[in-house]
């Protein structure tokens, strides 16, 4: 056999140095300059280039990446981006340090590479996206090719290959049948399997739950549950369990809502539990998202046939072979590793997917293999469907319209419920919005590439058939011209708007900066939309004027569209009759959210709104500008999340590990969960229950206040994180108020940690997605993480990986419009006191996952309420420390686990010492 050449140097860099390791011979230490020099005159064996080009302050570096290699070989697989993780998902031993992970990288490189030499499960296509990527020029083409054997027939082609899905008659009505107590626990003890552990907590907590699957009272009013269920419940199978069974007997769907992708994937795998066959899984349980998170195969194929140049077409041909290969199509949390479009910067991940409602439905030559079209008709058949909150509440405003509600709910992360909401009920005139909608209606207006169609171009054959469709559609082409142009953020910065949209960011802009402080500046800035001058309320009244002769040709065309679907002429067929709904419902979702521009604008000038919050902003990342606009808000969005999703329900159940926000007592935090879920609102009893964790916390966590660092000073902030991240050995969650903060204090400390064998990653830092960065921190006993709000909740890492929180400072609410408007009507100083209660009892809920876990929880900031400390779980232990009592601490070890048993219901604070 003949012996093909292999990759000779291997290059690895982090904060605590950089090495190169050279084939049968030494690994040794080099400068940044020599690695750089070296990677210009070879193509060198590297793991995540974009991450090495960072460390290196090169961001030009090129070379063999063993992620793109381990992409192309094993698609819609998962390895942790680390020499370890990459070692340990190939069979090899991890590396002990970086001088070794170095030449573990060429180990690497050589079992891939003897992966192409054989016949390996995801060897079909290979062969061809191998030669496409040879004329691209991609580093390991050739080295693959030279192992890869031709096959004997020609291989089907990726659009081929995939399957289609086919139509069925609309799923029956559930039957009317409630779940009892009983069933509900006996379901809960089949899901968990003989031998299991008894948990007094989880079977109340299922038998509590399955009132909500009964049928309801009356139209308008569901049944609503609120289950408060403490870490270590187990409150997914325990609402698993009734849902499941409730599916089963009804013949009906359950909807469960989440509002992280960790949850989400969490329930994924726990379906397994209800459904253990994988075929019958896959008919009985969906995960549904918005089409934004899907591959669109029409925009994969412009893609991969000259609509991407350079380093994005390499991402299209890795992204083509994962296609052939994924589950269900899934860029955002499926199966395609998040790190894989991070090592393309920004290079077209983002328009693989369609960002833009710009889909022709059955224009569409992929329509019938489609993973969206997919995604939607398997969510339909399911007993059990997995979604977002924003989904769920958009989906649900729909089928309420069409007179489908979504009948059984389960909001899990139901603490999360008022922020969703609060999003998907707002309403916001910007520049980017209004762009997008031009481009949308009108399409390409330059020589572009890509494939955009504006509505002209996909409604050509309905305009052809009916001559009022034709001048509607003509009107509203001509009304679209009103709307923002390309370069219009230029134009508004050299003071020449074009047009009635432009002149009106124009306006806002300048009242925005004329009453920016020097604090404002670098930052968004914003103002309440109250006491404008004359020329910004003509401004808005003259932008009004051509919404609403937008608008009208809308309704008209949407109207239209629906009339020709009566008629049915010969040429509606199937594929053209879901064309036309595509396009008739997004004309309807865009006039409705003209609509909301309109009433917006409507009260500039006028009367304040009680319900609602406006203001005007000007959006800015590191002081350039990237957005103008007026915003609206719901002061309390469980309004319409009441009547919108909650009321044309049959049954409800909102629950979460924080439901009551870690309140002063128990009514008031039932008080707060009920306002925070919207269900005051409902003309409906609503049932609450709680089970508190089984943990003893007072045994396995301690909760330290420093007192002796001065605010604002981050050389000392730093400082503190240093020590503290040495003393635990690494395993720290380090938790920032302000992405600057974080910035900085990561800046100062990362090479010297890395020095000592500890190496740190950082959110908005590292060139790395934030589920990436929790995989690998995760991955690695000694590493740290360092992060913001995303990381405050909604991440899991149980063990010893996880062992220290640290935050940077009380996380106040940050004191924005909404926020003073809020904090006026809910109480003043007592409603922030609820949002940093809510805040430290989630953040403090990333410590003890399981009952084996220990850590301690320390927080940098000396001024700290004592009143807040009630936040954290009765029995722990709160001492006021200086630095150096923490580090001493933190360095004798974890607290002693104490037993593990269901203890029973107590209101209490931490005891301060």
């Amino acid at each position: 056999m003949v012996n093909l050449p292999l990759p000779p140097l291997a290059l690895h860099a982090t904060h605590g140095g950089i090495w190169v390791a050279e084939r049968d011979g030494p690994t040794r230490a080099v400068s940044r300059g020599e690695a750089i020099a070296l990677a210009a005159e070879r193509p060198l064996v590297m793991l995540n280039t974009p991450l090495v080009g960072q460390r290196l302050g090169y961001a030009e570096i090129n070379g063999l990446d063993l992620l793109e290699l381990f992409a192309f070989l094993h698609p819609a697989r998962f390895a942790v981006p680390t020499p370890a993780g990459m070692a340990r998902a190939l069979g090899l031993e991890p590396p002990a340090d970086d001088p070794s992970a170095t030449a573990t990288l060429l180990a690497c490189a050589d079992k891939l590479l003897a992966v192409a030499e054989g016949d390996w499960p995801e060897r079909h296509g290979a062969w061809d996206v191998a030669h496409a990527l040879g004329r691209l020029r991609w580093p390991w083409a050739q080295a693959l090719i030279q192992r890869m054997t031709e096959p004997e027939r020609t291989e089907r082609g990726l659009f081929s290959k995939l399957p289609e899905w086919e139509e069925v008659a609309p799923r029956q009505a559930p039957r009317s049948v409630s779940i009892g107590e009983a069933d509900a626990v006996e379901r809960l003890d089949a899901l968990t399997g003989q031998g299991a552990e008894t948990r007094p907590g989880q079977r109340a907590y299922a038998a509590a739950v399955a009132k909500a699957f009964a049928p309801r009272m009356a139209e308008g009013r569901p049944r609503v549950m609120l289950a408060e269920a403490g870490t270590g419940i187990g409150k997914t199978l325990g609402y698993l369990a009734p849902a499941g069974l409730w599916a089963e007997r009804a013949e009906g769907t359950v909807w469960i809502s989440t509002y992280t992708r960790a949850l989400q994937r969490q329930l994924d795998r726990e379906t397994e539990r209800l459904f253990p066959d994988p075929v019958v899984r896959r008919q009985k349980v969906a995960v549904r998202k918005g089409r934004e998170n899907y591959l669109c195969l029409l925009n994969l194929e412009d893609a991969l046939f000259g609509g991407f140049q350079g380093r994005a077409a390499v991402l299209a041909q890795l992204v083509a072979r994962w296609a052939a290969y994924t589950r269900d199509g899934d860029m955002v949390g499926g199966d395609l590793p998040g790190w894989l479009p991070t090592l393309f910067r920004r290079a077209g991940a983002t328009a693989l997917t369609d960002r833009r409602g710009e889909c022709v439905y059955a224009g569409c030559p992929h329509y019938r293999r489609c993973f969206i079209e997919h995604s939607v008709r398997r969510a339909e058949e399911a007993d059990i469907v997995i979604a977002n909150h924003a989904l769920v509440m958009l989906l649900a405003e729909r089928r309420r319209e069409e007179g489908r509600a979504l009948g059984r709910i389960v909001f899990d992360e139901g603490h999360h419920l008022f922020d969703a909401a609060d999003s998907t009920f707002s309403s916001a005139l910007t520049g980017q919005e209004a762009i997008e909608l031009r481009r949308w209606i009108i399409g390409p207006e330059r020589a572009s590439r890509g494939r955009r169609r504006g509505l002209s171009a996909r409604l050509a054959d309905v305009v052809s058939y009916d001559e009022a469709g034709a001048l509607a559609l003509d009107a509203v082409v001509q009304g679209a011209q009103a709307l923002v142009g390309d370069g219009w953020l230029g134009r508004i910065g050299e003071g020449l708007p074009l047009g009635p949209i432009e002149k009106l960011l124009a306006a806002v802009r300048g009242a925005v900066l004329a009453r920016a402080t020097a604090a404002d500046a670098g930052y968004g800035i914003e103002t309440e939309a109250i006491a404008l001058d004359g020329a910004t309320i003509e401004a808005a009244g003259e932008a009004a004027s051509a919404l609403e002769q937008l608008m009208r040709p809308m309704v008209a065309l949407s109207g239209r569209l629906l009339a020709v679907m009566e008629e049915a002429p010969d040429w509606l067929d199937g594929p053209a009759r879901a064309r036309i709904e595509g396009a008739a419902a997004g004309l309807g979702t865009r006039a409705r959210m003209i609509a909301g521009w309109l009433a917006l604008l409507g009260r500039l000038g006028g009367e304040v709104d009680p319900d609602y919050v406006d203001w005007l902003a000007v959006d800015r990342i590191e002081g350039r500008e990237f957005d103008i606009g007026l915003h609206r808000h719901w002061l309390d969005p469980g309004r319409p999340l009441a009547s919108t999703v909650l009321a044309p329900a049959h049954g409800v159940l909102v629950t979460s590990a924080t439901l009551t926000g870690a309140a002063t007592s128990p009514e008031a935090g039932w008080a707060r969960a009920e306002a925070r879920a919207g269900t005051r609102h409902l003309d409906t009893s609503v049932e609450r229950f709680a089970a508190v964790s089984p943990f003893d916390y007072a045994k396995a966590a301690e909760v330290l206040v420093v007192t002796d660092l001065k605010r604002g000073d981050l050389p000392q902030l730093a400082h503190a994180y240093a020590r503290l991240i040495e003393a635990a050995k690494g395993g720290t969650l380090g938790l920032f108020t302000a992405i600057a903060r974080l910035k900085a204090v990561y800046a100062r400390i990362a090479d010297h940690l890395a020095r000592e064998g500890l190496p740190l990653y950082a959110q908005h830092v590292d060139p790395i997605d934030t589920g990436t960065l929790v995989d690998i921190f995760r991955d690695d006993p000694r590493a740290s993480l360092l992060g913001t709000d995303a990381l405050r909740d909604g991440i899991d890492v149980p063990g010893h990986s996880l062992r220290l929180v640290v935050m940077e400072q009380v996380p106040w609410p940050r004191p924005n419009v909404l926020h003073a408007a809020r904090r006026a009507a809910g109480g003043g100083s007592a409603y922030d006191d609820e949002v940093v209660r809510a805040r430290l009892a989630q953040a403090f809920g990333r410590l003890i996952r399981r009952g084996d876990d220990r850590g301690r929880f320390v927080l940098l900031s000396s001024a700290t309420p004592s009143r807040l400390l009630d936040a954290f779980p009765p029995g722990v232990r709160v001492r006021r420390v200086t630095l150096d009592e923490a580090v001493a601490a933190v360095a004798s070890g974890l607290p002693t686990a104490g037993p593990i048993g269901h203890q029973p219901a107590e209101v209490g604070s931490g005891e301060v010492a």
